[in-house]
């Protein structure tokens, strides 16, 4: 096991960086590790049901997958492919006629197609929603503002508004609430063993529900890193303007995918410093997780990881 652990730390600037990661899913938790994830769902029953899978990706090619930024983009899409699928597993359980049976067969043929459609139409709202409203909405300050940089701003500050409103609105919602509450539990069992804690219940429950490596994160950044890179975008026409902001959504994917990989192996003081914006972001996105919700976090970390092995590392990474 030690040599599978990913550089547990050189110097006192370097994290124990697990290279396990997850998502909430419905009434559970999915954790990845390698090519191996598992989902760990509290059935209607209370019974904790785990399913381990392997996923090698949507791109077998090592290089390409290794490439700065071009891992960013690939990463970003096999987690929206992983993720609605580890979703759709969960939420098998809890559909009205099947509470008593468990999950439905799965249809992997329909599920596939299904979720291509979903992850299309997921991409082309974003891009609507976040890219293409704020944009048009800035145009209206054009006719009273002459600076092209300050509505560049305007737009900027729109669309991180617009995030941020979109947010608080599904914060609000009740199912919501218990995802943003395994999320949390997801967190804190990471943070748990990257700090060389044991995982059990009672050292989970002590642990920060935040983390550098969220997707929360991610996402904030390619907003700051959207606003960024569209003050270099000077056309004449409105409609190049927008295809430009559109075509750059790949490379913000990338530098923000880099920027989050780099902060979830160091302690450097202005990493800290730059991560914390997207920390703040995830008290809205994360809740504290109840000892039943704690357990299915444990559950689907130890179905892919041996944090023992690896808890021990870091101790003797720290004793030296």
């Amino acid at each position: 096991m030690r040599e599978e652990v990913v550089r547990v730390r050189e110097d006192v600037k370097d994290l124990a960086y697990s290279g396990i990661g997850g998502q909430a899913v419905m009434e559970g938790v999915m954790m990845k590790y390698k090519d191996t994830y598992a989902v760990a769902v509290r059935k209607p029953d209370h019974e904790i049901i785990v399913e381990k899978r392997e996923y090698r990706g949507i791109c077998k090619n090592k290089a390409l997958r290794n490439l700065i930024f071009v891992r960013g983009i690939i990463s970003f899409v096999e987690s929206m492919v992983l993720g609605l699928s580890t979703l759709t597993f969960s939420a098998s359980f809890f559909e009205e006629d099947d509470k008593a049976s468990g999950a439905k067969p799965r249809n992997e043929k329909r599920e596939k197609a299904e979720m291509g459609f979903t992850i299309a139409l997921s991409l082309v709202l974003a891009v609507a929603i976040f890219m293409v409203l704020p944009f048009y909405a800035s145009l209206f300050f054009q006719k009273y503002i002459p600076s092209e940089t300050l509505v560049i701003l305007i737009e900027g500050i729109l669309r991180l508004l617009i995030f941020f409103a979109y947010i608080l609105l599904i914060s609000r919602m009740e199912d919501i609430k218990r995802v943003f509450m395994y999320h949390g539990a997801e967190h804190k069992c990471i943070n748990c063993i990257e700090h060389g804690l044991d995982l059990n219940v009672e050292n989970v429950k002590k642990s920060s529900r935040e983390h550098k490596r969220c997707g929360t994160s991610f996402l904030f950044f390619v907003v700051i890193i959207a606003i960024i890179a569209t003050m270099f975008i000077r056309v004449d026409s409105r409609l190049l303007r927008l295809l430009l902001r559109i075509a750059i959504i790949p490379l913000i994917a990338g530098i923000s995918y880099e920027f989050i990989r780099l902060a979830g192996r160091s302690d450097n003081a202005v990493i800290n410093l730059l991560s914390k914006p997207g920390l703040w972001m995830q008290k809205l996105t994360t809740r504290e997780p109840d000892e039943e919700m704690i357990e299915v976090g444990i559950a689907s970390v130890e179905a892919v990881f041996d944090w023992k092995s690896y808890v021990r590392t870091v101790r003797e990474s720290e004793a030296t």
